[in-house]
């Protein structure tokens, strides 16, 4: 509405470029019934000044870029750029005439481009797009379209990163059809998208939430989340686990021509997403391309027409790396999900696992190259070059697939698998079933299965490298649930117990998170299992080494407290047995004498209760509970339940603050029913990794917490009446 003469007038003192301008011809240009034939050349002015701010952002140090401003962008959006843009994308779906409007695929392109350009640089425009449902459903429709393929994608996926609410895969026009469109590479940049729609939103810091505030969510989201609608749509989608299986596994040589993917590289590099990593990748091409012209100068015609359309190994690598990443996350959300058996089945059918197996030298764990790609400013070693990243996705990838599941021994090969049955029959212990009934066609094949792979890695890794917490986490999943002696002695033969010891005691290993997850890996690895504890007496030989082993104990026992845990129970359950090697190493081994000490078993005990409280129990502390209620149940079994209760008490009077610990213990254990008793609640975990029935948790819980104050077994008799507080009800806050 405004004059074009004010426009002008203004235009020079406000800095505008004739932006307005611009966007004035463009709206006459676009009306109804015009062929847009126009509209293109306008926006060919308007993109230049957008994208050379765009180009300053992404180059520039964001925090800079942040703070000095884009004045086109902010100029073409508030002049209504960004409407315009979005009702000339939309208008063919308004018009019902049986003369569809066509937009040629370049002006597509440049609305898109520009979009993607403003959401960068102004603060605002991506929110205001993203509470726009029927354009971000409609921007999936563009994808199937390969010449507009990534900008559509591109500006997708910083959409969903703003947008409040999560989309409903449902609710995408011909979902199915969509995917089975996509080519192999675009189903991998698709992977990207499909991250944020399948993730619950605050899974990144799930220890950390409150167990109270976690419970109290639960009862009021009812059904699934939309995170699990969304996947049960993917699983829905016919050879769609199928396609991404083969994606992760298929070798860099498989790849498909050269000329697509230089075709693409451009469009990328136009497109300024992932700026850094090309401009990496770019380096790398070059010093190739010079490597190999001046290797051969006397063909050097020849050499530089190669070069040009060949393109450099280390490229195609690290695009397979970006490309698997993406692929990796999405199997491994799933995998975590309500879905999980049906997953497993699709992934073990696809053969994920040996195909990941082959990759495992080439690829995933390759050494670097002597260009290895490393971003701006950046280390090797820091977290976010694709290479890491790829390293921890595979490693999360094995966790969560042999997490309490029996497909976990697909991570062997059929010597290893035998080599499991060796070590039950020469124990004589009976096989366990999943062994025997593993398909042996979806093993890994090779020399080597992942696991033994993983393993040869782990004892190579240096010590302050981040891999190490990851590798301990991906190794403890595929012992944990019940207890097999053969899987301890397959790892044991491999050297694995001493490795662990190597790096808390000699290594002294400071990193918290390093520490818990060997912590952990140790006691799975140890429970119940004389000839570990006899070689673990091996390796700890002296005092010295064994009290620097306790001080690491000692330092955190939240990390520590699930190998307490182990040491407990073998401990009660060698001095049941009557076997004279067991009562050798109960007479030498350091670690079982130390725990068979009442002292410390009560010092232990006390500690793991004072250190949590209702109000501060997360997923990761609340083992501490479980664990001290392990020691009573031990104790309750010896009819000894109400000296160690005397003896906290005691314990308490020396500290001169009678009742502050079975106060506390009184409320969590009264959490503990609230948590543990509800139906949706697995109690298979706490029997599996005790071996004691879950009937005998619940009884000793509610013995402690009987009111009966002349009962020998109850908290409360242990508690003078001037010192009770235990009635207060928790407050979900």
């Amino acid at each position: 509405q405004i004059t074009e003469a004010l426009l002008k007038e203004r235009d020079k003192q406000a800095k505008w470029n004739g932006i307005p301008l611009l966007l004035q011809k463009l709206y006459e240009q676009s009306h109804p019934n015009s062929d847009f034939s126009q509209c293109q050349s306008i926006l060919k002015e308007i993109s230049p000044l957008l994208s050379m701010e765009a180009m300053t952002f992404v180059t520039e140090d964001r925090k800079a870029a942040q703070e000095s401003t884009f004045p086109n962008t902010y100029t073409f959006d508030l002049f209504g750029g960004v409407d315009l843009l979005v009702e000339i994308l939309m208008r063919p779906t308004l018009i019902t005439q049986k003369k569809k409007q066509k937009i040629s695929d370049d002006l597509i392109k440049d609305c898109l481009s520009i979009l993607y350009n403003t959401c960068i640089c102004t603060e605002g425009v991506t929110r205001r797009l993203a509470e726009r449902n029927d354009f971000v459903l409609f921007l999936f429709t563009l994808m199937t379209n390969k010449k507009t393929f990534l900008q559509t994608a591109t500006l997708i996926e910083d959409i969903l990163g703003v947008k409040k609410e999560m989309i409903q895969l449902d609710d995408i026009p011909n979902l199915s059809s969509l995917v089975s469109s996509f080519d192999q590479q675009q189903l991998a940049n698709f992977c990207r998208i499909l991250a944020v729609t399948i993730s619950e939103l605050d899974t990144g810091s799930d220890d950390k939430h409150t167990l109270l505030a976690k419970n109290a969510q639960q009862k009021k989201n009812l059904g699934p989340s939309r995170a699990e609608v969304n996947q049960a749509t993917l699983l829905n989608i016919p050879g769609f686990i199928e396609r991404l299986c083969k994606l992760a596994t298929r070798k860099v040589s498989e790849t498909t021509g050269t000329s697509s993917f230089l075709q693409e590289l451009e469009e990328w590099y136009t497109w300024l997403d992932n700026a850094l990593v090309l401009d990496a990748l770019m380096r790398v091409a070059n010093e190739e391309a010079e490597q190999s012209s001046t290797e051969s100068s006397d063909e050097s015609g020849l050499a530089n027409t190669s070069t040009r359309t060949q393109l450099p190994q280390s490229m195609k690598i690290m695009h397979e790396i970006m490309y698997k990443l993406e692929v990796l996350y999405v199997l491994c959300v799933l995998l975590m999900g309500r879905q999980r058996n049906q997953v497993h089945k699709m992934i073990a059918e696809f053969k994920l696992i040996p195909g990941l197996n082959n990759l495992f030298d080439k690829l995933i764990w390759r050494k670097h190259s002597a260009s290895a790609l490393v971003l701006h400013g950046h280390n090797q070693n820091c977290d976010c070059s694709p290479d890491i990243t790829l390293k921890i996705q595979f490693l999360r990838l094995l966790q969560s697939f042999s997490d309490h599941h029996e497909n976990k021994y697909l991570l062997l090969n059929s010597q290893e698998l035998n080599e499991l049955s060796a070590i039950s029959h020469k124990a004589n212990i009976p096989e366990v079933d999943a062994v025997i009934n593993t398909d042996r066609s979806l093993v890994c094949d090779g020399k080597r299965g992942l696991l033994t792979r993983l393993l040869q890695v782990m004892k190579k890794e240096p010590a302050e490298s981040s891999f190490r917490f990851w590798q301990a986490r991906a190794v403890e999943s595929f012992l944990r649930g019940t207890t097999s002696y053969a899987d301890q002695m397959f790892l044991l033969k491999r050297g694995l117990l001493e490795h662990i010891l190597y790096c808390i005691v000699d290594s002294e290993c400071k990193s918290r998170d390093v520490l818990q997850s060997y912590f952990d890996l140790l006691g799975e690895l140890m429970k119940f299992n004389i000839d570990a504890f006899k070689r673990f007496n091996k390796y700890i030989n002296t005092d010295e080494k064994f009290q620097t082993f306790l001080n690491q104990i000692n330092s955190s026992l939240v990390d520590s407290n699930m190998l307490v845990r182990c040491i407990t129970l073998s401990l009660d359950r060698f001095e049941n047995q009557s076997d004279a090697k067991v009562a050798e190493v109960l007479s030498e081994c350091r670690l079982l004498s130390y725990m068979s000490q009442m002292s410390m078993r009560m010092s232990f005990l006390f500690r793991l209760i004072n250190i949590i409280h209702v109000q501060t129990l997360t997923q990761e502390n609340v083992s501490c509970l479980n664990t001290s209620l392990v020691i009573l149940m031990l104790a309750r079994r010896k009819e000894k339940l109400p000296f160690y209760l005397r003896t906290l008490q005691q314990m308490e009077y020396t500290e001169k603050y009678p009742g502050f610990i079975l106060n506390n213990f009184h409320s969590l254990l009264r959490f503990w029913q609230q948590h543990y008793l509800n139906k949706d609640k697995d109690s298979t975990c706490l029997e599996n990794s005790s071996c004691i029935s879950f009937t005998y948790w619940k009884e000793t819980v509610s013995i402690l917490l009987s009111a009966d104050r002349t009962s020998p077994c109850a908290i409360v008799s242990y508690i003078d009446e001037a010192y009770m507080d235990i009635d207060r009800d928790f407050s979900e806050e």
